[in-house]
């Protein structure tokens, strides 16, 4: 599938079909899951209804880390394979990625206060995210500051490579280190879990935010691939028209 995506023109097909479906999926499960979190799912016997901001901020901080792990691999083939698609999806990638962030930051905080009564903790969770919101920064900010698109290309990679070690740091420092935050309740198989009233809203938001980020980075990627052809058409008639004038 990646290697029959990686031709422009069958990715540009593609996402006129993919891109719509994801966008409708997005909005009905947005508008489905906001529904339910705010009004079809009880409060939480300790935490009132300050839980429902488990509801934005669990599935924010999985599509950051889901994001970047698709920016790592689209990395990773860039560099390799120097494939100009695969730069452009990492690139892609990175910017709901880092919306995705930054959510999470500010939500985890709004969410901290009433529950541990503060704004933030210098824990390992909260610091490692911090530190993914900044790797993205770093990512993007490499486009800007490196005028030569190919070298631009190689040295972001790298980074994006480099950075991902702090992934698997972000899932695992609830267990490795001392955190206000709990262990994981889904994803580990040992763990109690949620009751079916809070977890199927999460799950539908967490469908929400993930095909949100399908449909915002297709259209990403589908407007650069315009964005070049345009150029370099442009780029052929001003130099047919040179020679012709000659």
């Amino acid at each position: 599938m990646i290697t029959y995506l990686a031709n422009p023109e069958r990715f540009l097909r593609f996402a006129r079909v993919a891109k719509p479906i994801f966008g409708v999926v997005a909005l009905l499960s947005f508008v489905y899951g906001l529904w339910l979190s705010l009004i079809g799912s009880p409060p939480d016997y300790q935490q009132g209804h300050g839980v429902r901001m488990m509801y934005v901020h669990v599935p924010a901080a999985w599509c950051a880390m889901m994001a970047y792990t698709a920016l790592t691999i689209a990395s990773f083939v860039s560099f390799v394979w120097r494939h100009p698609l695969a730069d452009i999806a990492a690139r892609s990638f990175a910017v709901p990625g880092l919306a995705f962030t930054f959510l999470c930051l500010i939500t985890g905080s709004l969410w901290g206060k009433p529950t541990w009564n503060t704004w933030w903790q210098w824990d390992g969770r909260m610091t490692s995210v911090l530190i993914l919101f900044f790797i993205y920064l770093a990512y993007l900010s490499v486009g800007s500051l490196v005028s030569d698109k190919k070298k631009s290309a190689r040295l972001a990679s790298i980074l994006a490579m480099v950075g991902f070690i702090n992934i698997p740091i972000i899932k695992f420092s609830v267990e490795w280190w001392n955190s206000l935050h709990q262990p994981a309740t889904i994803s580990n198989f040992g763990a109690p879990g949620l009751p079916p009233e809070m977890l199927w809203p999460l799950l539908t938001m967490v469908l929400a935010y993930s095909t949100f980020f399908g449909w915002a980075s297709m259209s990403a990627i589908q407007n650069q691939i315009l964005s070049e052809r345009t150029a370099r058409a442009k780029r052929q008639t001003g130099a047919k028209i040179t020679v012709d004038t000659l």
